[in-house]
């Protein structure tokens, strides 16, 4: 926290505006129209999830429509595709940023309008806060036609050639969940290029209420809107969120060198200085074969033991029991990535002394080893 959270928070109760209008939501989302730069226009809605369902239906996505999404995601970013009845299609990563593989993508997209079906929209992530190979998805997308809807919310704050993240698809879509770079408690965004596009959102995201004197509705709508509490806390995190990507990317740092002597950990890194991550999540990879035995679970129940939490890397959607019937195209990259990859301690509070906890877990283990 800032500290100046609970100042917004009053401002909310003074005006008597709990709900989902008033000043700060006006603000907050001035606040990130402001940090994101490129004429962006800003809606805070109640999560990032919601953010894409409603990004997917700007795009026109209806029922009996394929959308092209990442493999290697949380579920949020697939599951709003089964809200509308369309049909997902999951697309491999490539190993430079563990993202959408253009290759792949490529695949997927004739080979759909070789069965009758071009897809909709193309769902790209920027997985871990490190950007998706931008010039090279967009390549594709403007060869056939097909809007991106960008899913960062891992990235706010991150950038590619100086560009924020967020700003790159047709639509944006960021997270102010309790665990991403900045939070509102819970929450999300949907980033447009125009604003007659976000108000559009806004009209869905509030019940999609038609301008008369009663209530009466054309379109179906959503209770989608962050309420005005929740914008308060956001304007008070808005204060801080260059200090914690700064925090994030220290944790990198301090990762890189510790297992900068282990031949067999790599820590996943950008790929170039175009590419400016917030490392929402410091990640490694494992090679077993290496380390005489010591794999990414062994490394995980090391640091259980020590009552620290790591966990696995996001279990590609394809090889979910949901998603597993849907069509997928690619090799193993990210199956490989989520069988030797684990999620080490990041958070922006973490303090020498956990550091050094983590550092004597890590160095017990391979000594022994």
């Amino acid at each position: 926290m800032s500290g100046h959270e609970q100042n917004y928070v009053q401002e909310a109760f003074d005006a008597n505006l709990l709900a989902s209008e008033g000043s700060n939501l006006n603000s907050f989302e001035q606040d990130l129209e402001k940090y994101l730069g490129n004429q962006s226009h800003v809606g805070a809605l109640s999560s990032g999830t919601s953010a894409i369902h409603l990004g997917l239906i700007l795009l026109g996505v209806q029922a009996g429509d394929a959308v092209i999404c990442q493999s290697m995601t949380f579920s949020a970013s697939a599951n709003p595709i089964l809200y509308l009845g369309a049909t997902p299609i999951f697309i491999d990563s490539e190993s430079e940023t563990w993202n959408l593989c253009p290759i792949a993508l490529e695949e997927a997209i004739t080979d759909s309008i070789a069965k009758g079906r071009k897809p909709k929209a193309i769902i790209a992530v920027h997985l871990y806060g490190v950007p998706y190979q931008i010039e090279a998805v967009r390549a594709v997308a403007n060869q056939y036609g097909i809007p991106i809807l960008e899913d960062s919310a891992e990235g706010l704050g991150s950038s590619y050639k100086g560009q924020r993240c967020g700003t790159f698809g047709d639509i944006g879509v960021l997270s102010f969940n309790g665990n991403k770079i900045i939070t509102t408690s819970g929450g999300g965004a949907i980033v447009t290029k125009t604003k007659a596009l976000k108000d559009k959102a806004l009209f869905f995201a509030t019940q999609s209420r038609d301008n008369a004197p009663h209530y009466q509705h054309s379109e179906i709508g959503y209770n989608y809107r962050m309420s005005n509490i929740c914008a308060g806390i956001g304007r008070g995190q808005m204060e801080v969120l260059d200090t914690h990507v700064a925090l994030r990317r220290t944790m990198h740092d301090f990762y890189v060198d510790l297992f900068a002597a282990i031949a067999s950990v790599t820590v996943f890194t950008a790929p170039n200085e175009d590419y400016f991550a917030n490392y929402w999540l410091s990640t490694i990879v494992v090679e077993p074969q290496l380390t005489k035995g010591i794999d990414r679970e062994s490394m995980r129940l090391a640091f259980e033991a020590e009552n620290i939490e790591c966990r696995p890397l996001w279990k590609p959607m394809h090889l979910q029991p949901i998603f597993e019937k849907y069509p997928y195209y690619g090799k193993r990259v990210a199956e490989t990535l989520f069988e030797k990859g684990l999620c080490l301690p990041s958070g922006s509070n973490l303090t020498d002394e956990n550091r050094a906890r983590i550092r004597e877990v890590v160095l017990k283990l391979f000594q022994n080893n």
